[in-house]
């Protein structure tokens, strides 16, 4: 699918200890004219999967999603970017899409693309989990990640499109798999609001549970997908409890505070 009459593009991946996935992200990005990974100190035989697939393998420390991401970005050989995350596959009929808006001179300098993902087996249509659209093909001269070191987002100068094509987001095995994600995020999530000076209040650790489980089991329709939409919501309100804790206990642990 490779063409010389079209913008060259590369596909970024970052990676830590993704040796069952990192595959399968890399063999549906075999259009792209350059893939880079970025590698944040694995020790399962990640670097060595995707060196597989790509001399380009960088070694990083970790610093955040974000800059992380960024990090990648800086060492492509060429402006167009496409971003894929190991737990992520790019399907056939995205590629050919993309392939149409690299040939397209007057193309705005970022594109938004759908995911479809599982819990399991089983795809979750509801839950506020699709189409959950994000920005993955962009121009860097006129586009970069945050500096957040999750929730990262691409900070576009100019017009987004919107790709139909998807992205397949394998993203948990289970609910297990959830909890385990989650105790890292919430982490990352509690130290980013106290480095910022966010407090947790009581209203954070009663009242926005519960708003959280009733947007994604009612407003977001996550009853329709069945018993997994009832552990996506019990998953929402949980995150959202653990992190303003982790928050209010960095507060009393802070120095000067006589804990």
């Amino acid at each position: 699918m490779k063409t010389s009459d079209r913008r060259p593009v590369t596909a970024v991946v970052i990676s830590f200890n993704e040796s069952g996935r990192i595959a399968g992200c890399l063999e549906s990005l075999a259009w792209a004219d350059e893939i880079v990974v970025v590698d944040s100190g694995s020790a399962d035989g990640t670097r060595e999967i995707a060196l597989r697939y790509t001399t380009k393998v960088f070694e990083v420390s970790w610093k955040g999603f974000g800059p992380q991401k960024q990090a990648a970005v800086a060492r492509a050989t060429h402006d167009m970017i496409f971003c894929l995350d190991c737990d992520e596959r790019a399907t056939p009929e995205l590629a050919e899409e993309i392939e149409g808006v690299l040939r397209d001179g007057g193309a705005p300098p970022a594109f938004s693309v759908p995911r479809r993902t599982f819990l399991g087996s089983k795809e979750i249509r509801h839950s506020g989990w699709y189409p959950d659209r994000t920005v993955r093909l962009f121009d860097r001269r006129h586009a970069r990640f945050s500096d957040q070191s999750v929730h990262e987002r691409v900070i576009v100068s100019g017009a987004t499109g919107r790709l139909k094509g998807h992205i397949l987001h394998y993203s948990f095995d289970g609910f297990a798999d959830i909890l385990v994600k989650m105790n890292r995020y919430t982490d990352l999530s509690a130290r980013e609001m106290f480095a910022s000076g966010r407090r947790s209040r009581i209203s954070d650790i009663t009242l926005r549970p519960f708003l959280a489980f009733a947007r994604s089991y009612l407003l977001r329709l996550g009853f329709l997908d069945g018993v997994e939409g009832l552990e996506i919501a019990a998953a929402a309100a949980l995150h959202v409890f653990a992190k303003y804790a982790k928050l209010r206990e960095l507060e009393r642990n802070r120095p000067g505070t006589g804990h």
